[in-house]
């Protein structure tokens, strides 16, 4: 949510800083704006929606000529998506300017302090106070300025700053929002994320809360909250430049779909060895399993409905009571969580504000806590005890794809794990040769459905389609539904199958789409009595089967296949035809399907 980038170097920086914005495109924004330094001036331009507005009312960034400067797109929070707005924005003096991620909680109090004292507010952000702020304690020192003005901010932030006073030289902050160093040769950077900084370098720094960094063309400094300068790592991002490119697709979410048999196998392959699983990053959790009375999953969007999903592999093969929690209720409801339970935290970013926060509720009732993050460096990762990372490389699309299943595959390994450990788990190859064949069905599963395009024109003007299922079918009918309507806008939920009689099918009318997830066959024939009831109601269903289940096939209007699976594993393949059917849906629809409204790529505040 949002994204800021900074460059100082030998290059012009306001084609740099629009180059930057647009790969954070996918972030969500509403409103997007550079300020660029030339001597000892500032220049800002601001403009209300998409960064082509920006580059067309600089030039292309020739308008606003100058070596160093910053970025930002802007999700409104406080105040409407307006210029007056949107960042940077500009100290009283002119000798500031700021960008910034994040909410600041105090800001009122603030905005009444600075008022009082004479300072003249131009928008209605959060963020202004910070710009003032930093006017009123720059004493010719930024960073005694920056440290007192952290001081008196409450929330989370991740600012850029620069001062006309320091020419040639930009300023990061990072406080509960991600925010990332970038290092090259005679010029540096900082971005929110490593996708605006790979066309240009690879080389990264990631800054921790409370610490800040002095940036010139030939150096980077970072400091602690206290002014004291510290030593960092340099890591190196494994992606380069075309893995955040479309790659000849005409949307990134395709292109993702399109790449999870890829995905899968980078997340599979390494932890499977020799028929078994293995974790060499989870070796020192092995001493405390025995102890685990129960296992809690938390997350938010689709990374909560890939625990559920794999919520039933944990259950079966460990024996352990699984319970799946939203973090966004979780971290309000002080859980019964103590000591015996063992918390798996999900979150594609690592930087999801309500995962953060209830990962830091369930440590301080004394869990254990695992998080599944794929941004290596994120917040997630570095508060939980152990960590693993889903290598499914950079996601680009709002709407998660190839980032739920990796999820998905990875607590499937971690059942095997467990189980293994705790002694409970037989025919541990026969398992990991389910597992390993997970990327060659998935792209079976792509293979096996041409006709999506055809079934997306007949379904794609329904006022709502419902999803039913059961056990794991339910699971991955959740993250069905979600997908069609956060890309299609179409009106979709997903029900247990068996809860139809209990009122939900009273909204069932003549045509009224309905797809059934039939891939378990324990259930199949409860599956097939609600798709009569469904049917009976004058419902046209779409089921998702297999293609040698006659019963379905011979009473289903239209389908989707699936290759045979065991349907304890079966999640990640049933997804993707359920996800190429709310693209095409989507793409009928002319929506904007990599950053469809009102919706950002990582929620990082409440």
């Amino acid at each position: 949510m949002c994204g800021i980038v900074g460059y100082t170097g030998t290059q012009e920086a306001a084609p740099v800083l629009l180059d930057g914005l647009k790969k954070l495109e996918y972030r969500g924004y509403d409103s997007a704006g550079i300020a660029v330094m030339e001597g000892r001036s500032i220049a800002i331009c601001k403009v209300k929606g998409r960064i082509a507005n920006l580059c067309e009312k600089t030039k292309d960034g020739e308008a606003l000529p100058g070596t160093t400067g910053i970025g930002h797109t802007r999700w409104a929070t406080h105040g409407a998506p307006t210029e007056e707005n949107a960042h940077p924005h500009l100290s009283n003096d002119g000798r500031f300017a700021v960008v910034h991620n994040g909410i600041i909680e105090n800001y009122m109090s603030l905005r009444d302090e600075l008022i009082r004292s004479g300072y003249r507010f131009e928008s209605e952000t959060d963020t202004e106070v910070i710009v003032h702020l930093i006017e009123r304690y720059y004493k010719g020192n930024m960073r005694d300025a920056l440290i007192k003005t952290s001081n008196r901010l409450q929330g989370s932030y991740a600012l850029g700053v620069i001062c006309s006073e320091e020419p040639g030289r930009i300023y990061a902050v990072r406080e509960a929002s991600p925010l990332i160093l970038g290092i090259g040769v005679g010029e540096n950077f900082f971005a929110s994320d490593v996708t605006a900084l790979v066309s240009h370098t690879r080389s990264v720094i990631y800054l921790e809360d409370g610490e800040f960094a002095e940036i010139d063309a030939d150096s980077v400094r970072v400091f602690d909250g206290a002014g004291q300068e510290i030593r960092k790592k340099i890591s190196r991002v494994l992606w380069d430049v075309r893995a955040a490119e479309k790659g000849g697709h005409e949307h990134f979410m395709l292109k993702e779909i399109m790449e999870q048999p890829g995905a899968v196998r980078a997340t599979v392959a390494p932890r499977i060895r020799n028929g078994e699983v293995v974790f060499e990053e989870l070796e020192t959790l092995i001493p405390h399993l025995e102890n685990v009375r129960k296992i809690v999953i938390t997350a938010c969007g689709s990374a909560y409905y890939a625990g559920c999903a794999g919520k039933y592999a944990l259950e079966r093969l460990c024996r352990i009571p699984v319970e799946v929690e939203l973090a966004s209720e979780l971290r309000y409801s002080d859980p019964l969580i103590d000591e015996g339970t063992l918390v798996i935290v999900i979150s594609q970013s690592g930087e999801t504000a309500d995962t953060i926060a209830a990962l830091k509720e369930c440590r301080s009732k004394g869990a254990k806590t695992l998080a599944i993050v794929n941004v290596v460096g994120s917040t997630v990762a570095s508060l939980a005890d152990w960590t693993v990372y889903t290598w499914a490389g950079p996601e680009i699309a709002v709407a998660t794809t190839k980032g739920y299943t990796t999820q998905i595959a990875v607590l499937y390994m971690l059942a095997a794990y467990i189980a293994k450990h705790l002694g409970l788990l037989q025919n541990e190859a026969a398992l990991t040769d389910t597992l390993q064949a997970l990327p060659r069905r998935i792209q079976q599963a792509i293979d096996m459905n041409p006709s999506i395009p055809a079934l997306a024109r007949k379904y794609h003007a329904s006022k709502a389609l419902f999803f039913i299922g059961r056990n794991t079918d339910y699971a991955v009918a959740l993250e069905g539904a979600l997908k069609m309507k956060e890309i299609s806008y179409l009106h979709s939920e997903a029900y247990a199958a068996g809860e139809l009689k209990h009122g939900t099918i009273a909204l069932i009318e003549e045509h009224q789409p309905v797809i059934a997830l039939c891939c378990n066959a324990s259930i199949m024939e409860k599956t097939l009595s609600n798709i009569v009831e469904v049917k009976s109601r004058g419902a046209e269903v779409l089921a998702l089967t297999f293609r040698s289940n006659r019963q379905i096939v011979s009473v289903a209007d239209d389908l989707l296949f699936i290759p045979p699976v065991d349907p304890l594993f079966s999640a990640v393949i049933e997804i993707v035809p359920l996800q190429l059917l709310a693209y095409h849906v989507a793409r009928e629809n002319g929506c904007d399907i990599d950053k469809p409204k009102n919706l950002a790529k990582s929620v990082t505040v409440e």
